[in-house]
């Protein structure tokens, strides 16, 4: 399944007006077959392959996410990625819902050091 070009572009347009990418150098980048956003040369946020949205939060914070939102952990090779979460299509269908989501992605990359 190839990532979804409408979501590739939702995500683009809030990127370009969100707060913490200022003074960071934004980029996107095939990866995992999707689209992701990198913040700082750090992944952010992406558009999966599988369908839906990839989120890179805090670790400290995933639990937490998990239990308040429709997020779920990330798996890879059926192992949990920490850090990662996957939301799926109908979760952030609404501009609001994305937005909340590609703000907590592009936060948290803007923390981290540069690449």
């Amino acid at each position: 399944m190839a990532y979804d070009e409408a979501l590739a572009q939702r995500i683009r347009d809030l990127l370009h007006d969100e707060p913490a990418v200022d003074g960071h150098e934004l980029a996107e980048k095939r990866m995992f077959g999707g689209l992701a956003f990198l913040v700082g040369g750090n992944m952010a946020v992406a558009a999966s392959g599988q369908g839906g949205l990839m989120v890179r939060v805090d670790p400290a914070e995933g639990d937490a996410l998990v239990a308040s939102t429709p997020a779920y952990p990330m798996e890879m090779r059926g192992r949990s990625m920490t850090g990662w979460l996957r939301v799926d299509l109908g979760d952030v269908a609404s501009d609001d819902a994305l937005a909340a989501w590609v703000r907590r992605g592009s936060s948290y990359a803007a923390t981290l050091p540069a690449k």
